[in-house]
């Protein structure tokens, strides 16, 4: 029989009349909320990111190639000067281990023009490649563009807040003008209206048919503004990726990660995830001093018992093992609370996006909930065992006890 723990169920068995009562009910309350909000933090945090880097992946691929020196041009950044479809790269991608698909894009910049208003926009072509699985969410009226037609599509999906800028709707009429020499202008039917809450993209982005673009740069159906590149498993720390694209790829071409594009959003992420790093160690550090001052309580109250048991022949050990098994017993019903709080508000945020948010700001509509299973696991793991090394420090003060002076205590 294990004594150190028999004496420490007994312990807990006889708390209803003491004092402890009242302190270990804190420490189960101080843990499950230290925990619950870890959870909850962890859960929103890890949702901005999927839901952001998502959004991203969905219109700019995790993988952006275009001519080396597109940036020389006058225009627009974007695919002024083309790239072939006649390259290793665009042949050959399906056989790497890593690129999963390419599809062929261009820009071209212009003018939307109504009765009322005027706006700068560019026009983003794409074909029958297109990943229309990715970009469907985040279409939230209307339909894809048709591809199916011989020649050139006058369709258009444009975003939320343009339509309601410009006052449009689906099935509209729109006219754009393009700055070039000599002028062109083509008048677009609006399919679709998306919303993604990405400003670069709400703003100034508008859907429309490659072969568009191509006709109005002069380009034959092979050439193309540029590559967008996904892989399989994506990661911010991936090279091997990008290794693949730079080996099938030519002099001309100049590969841009995601991270690189959209460099200060992916800052912002880094940064949400600092605080919630800080915050997790402030809880830690709270919960840790918090045990400490409650196993001492616990081992203050029964200093006459620790003196009966060593006067008995108990050794330091075994009376240290009693409070530390006390405090871990706190520490899994708190634990048990916490998750079954935390995981349970995450998921009614999950189910039903009670809490919305400003999507001018947020980029979303609601507090974004995603479930990663190993972060809940190591958050559990690692204020299990922090908490476990912590309580071995109040128990220090057991050694000290000696049998004579405590069965004097008054």
């Amino acid at each position: 029989m294990n004594i150190s723990l028999f004496i420490a169920q007994r312990f807990s068995k006889h708390q209803q009349f003491s004092f402890s009562k009242i302190v270990t009910r804190i420490a189960v309350a101080s843990i499950a909320l230290g925990l619950a909000t870890i959870l909850i933090s962890f859960g929103i945090l890890r949702g901005f990111e999927q839901n952001i880097k998502d959004k991203l992946f969905a219109l700019s691929g995790h993988i952006f190639v275009e001519h080396g020196n597109t940036s020389n041009s006058k225009e627009h950044s974007f695919a002024h000067l083309p790239l072939t479809k006649d390259t290793k790269l665009y042949k050959n991608f399906k056989k790497t281990s890593t690129l999963s698909h390419l599809q062929c894009i261009a820009y071209k910049a212009g003018i939307l023009k109504t009765s009322a208003e005027v706006l700068g926009v560019n026009l983003k072509g794409i074909g029958k490649d297109f990943d229309k699985n990715r970009f469907l969410p985040y279409i939230i009226k209307g339909k894809m563009i048709d591809f199916e037609v011989e020649n050139e599509s006058p369709q258009i999906i444009i975003s939320k807040k343009i339509a309601d800028q410009l006052e449009l709707k689906v099935k509209d009429s729109v006219q754009m003008f393009f700055i070039q020499d000599p002028p062109r202008f083509r008048k677009f039917a609006i399919v679709g209206i998306f919303q993604t809450g990405l400003e670069e993209f709400d703003e100034k982005i508008i859907i429309g048919d490659l072969r568009v673009v191509q006709h109005l740069y002069q380009w034959s159906a092979d050439e193309v503004g540029g590559y967008e590149i996904f892989v399989k498993n994506y990661s911010s720390k991936d090279s091997v990726s990008m290794k693949e694209v730079l080996e099938l790829g030519n002099y001309q071409m100049q590969p841009t990660s995601v991270e690189e594009r959209f460099k200060p959003i992916f800052e912002w992420l880094g940064l949400m995830e600092q605080n919630v790093s800080i915050f997790l160690s402030l809880i830690l550090i709270v919960a840790g001093f918090g045990m400490i001052s409650i196993l001492l309580i616990m081992i203050m109250e029964r200093v006459q018992t620790i003196g009966l048991l060593k006067a008995l022949g108990a050794t330091d050990s075994q009376v240290q093992k009693i409070f530390i098994y006390q405090g871990l017993y706190l520490v899994m019903r708190g634990m048990v609370w916490g998750n079954s709080i935390g995981l349970g508000l995450c998921a009614l945020q999950y189910f039903t996006k009670i809490m919305p948010l400003d999507a001018e700001n947020y980029y979303m509509a609601a507090v974004p909930i995603a479930w990663d299973w190993w972060a809940i696991f190591g958050v559990n793991f690692l204020i299990f065992v922090l908490i476990a090394v912590i309580l071995l420090l109040p128990t220090w003060i057991i050694t000290k006890i000696r049998p004579i002076q405590a069965l004097r205590f008054d």
